[in-house]
């Protein structure tokens, strides 16, 4: 899927798009598609891949999945990256007090 995106996704309009996760259902007939995008707007990418690159990017991935089912995609901004940023931040920010003596 990312070697899709990557294909068929201009990284200088969207930025960088990175498929951070994928879950399938059991059935094999949803995937959401986890992505994080880096210099680019969430909400704009996920909804533009959503809405005007889902049919294309289905047919990309039927024609190099051996199964008899594509799943439909459904793409979705996995914040995890940005909150360990955030957090790992937060942690160097806070400085050191004097060591405890007892």
């Amino acid at each position: 899927m990312a070697l899709i995106i990557n294909k068929e996704v201009n990284p200088k309009t969207f930025g960088l798009i990175t498929v951070s996760g994928v879950d399938i259902s059991p059935d094999l007939k949803q995937a959401k598609v986890y992505i994080t995008i880096l210099a680019g707007d969430e909400k704009t990418t996920v909804k533009y891949l959503n809405t005007e690159m889902k049919g294309r990017l289905r047919y990309n991935l039927s024609q190099r999945l051996t199964t008899k089912i594509t799943p439909q995609l459904r793409f979705i901004h996995d914040g995890s990256v940005e909150y360990g940023t955030r957090l790992s931040a937060l942690i160097d920010s806070v400085k050191p007090g004097e060591p405890d003596h007892e």
